[in-house]
């Protein structure tokens, strides 16, 4: 047999005492809530230091005055002794000056030597007689050059005179070979028609290749 529960312990019949009495509880508690006030204790202030000011100066620049170096101090006067004797000069200020007569005038300077007293270029050049192929002509080939194969041209350098002669002739680029001194040799007896310049001859500086070259 089936033991039943106490009818004591059934709590289904105090359900709705029990829930009225939860909700009354409930309320009391919110109203009391809503009227309580809560209050905080005021926060602490806090207490900024001023801050500096600062101000701004205008600085005006100064120019410095440049101050100019001092003057270079006189030379000190030194005494040297003069034991030169000078005569006293009797100058004859009554004297006629003669306009008419002849001036006692000093010479002239001499010319000076390294003046060049010729022309590198002028109106007319001067002109070889014969050409250069009869001054080619008159060459001898020299056997050492032959022998060593040597060929090329020699360049001169000479002065053609007021009357077509060569002077001061001088090799300005050689081969060697014994062709340097054929063409000197060559050229010293060469003529020329004399440079003109404003139609009169002139000294002309006039330079001419020399060609040597071996027949095979």
């Amino acid at each position: 047999m089936i033991e039943r529960k106490k009818p004591n312990a059934d709590l289904r019949r105090f359900y709705g005492v029990l829930y009225q009495l939860g909700l009354i509880i409930a309320l009391v508690f919110f109203i009391a809530a809503v009227r309580f006030e809560f209050r905080s204790s005021p926060p602490d202030e806090i207490v900024l230091n001023e801050q500096e000011i600062v101000e701004m100066e205008e600085i005006i620049q100064t120019r410095q005055m440049e101050t100019p170096p001092p003057p270079p101090r006189p030379p000190v006067p030194v005494e040297v002794p003069n034991d030169e004797i000078i005569e006293d000069i009797d100058i004859n200020i009554d004297a006629d000056l003669s306009l008419d007569g002849p001036l006692n005038l000093p010479p002239p300077p001499p010319p000076a030597e390294d003046e060049e007293d010729f022309f590198t270029v002028v109106e007319n050049m001067p002109e070889l007689i014969g050409g250069l192929a009869g001054l080619q002509s008159s060459i001898t080939y020299p056997e050492m050059a032959r022998k060593a194969g040597i060929e090329g041209r020699v360049f001169l350098q000479f002065i053609v005179n007021e009357r077509g002669e060569v002077e001061n002739p001088r090799v300005i680029r050689g081969i060697g070979g014994g062709c340097d001194e054929e063409a000197l040799k060559a050229i010293q007896k060469a003529k020329f028609k004399p440079g003109l310049q404003r139609g009169r001859p002139v000294r002309v500086q006039y330079n001419l290749p020399v060609v040597f070259k071996l027949q095979n």
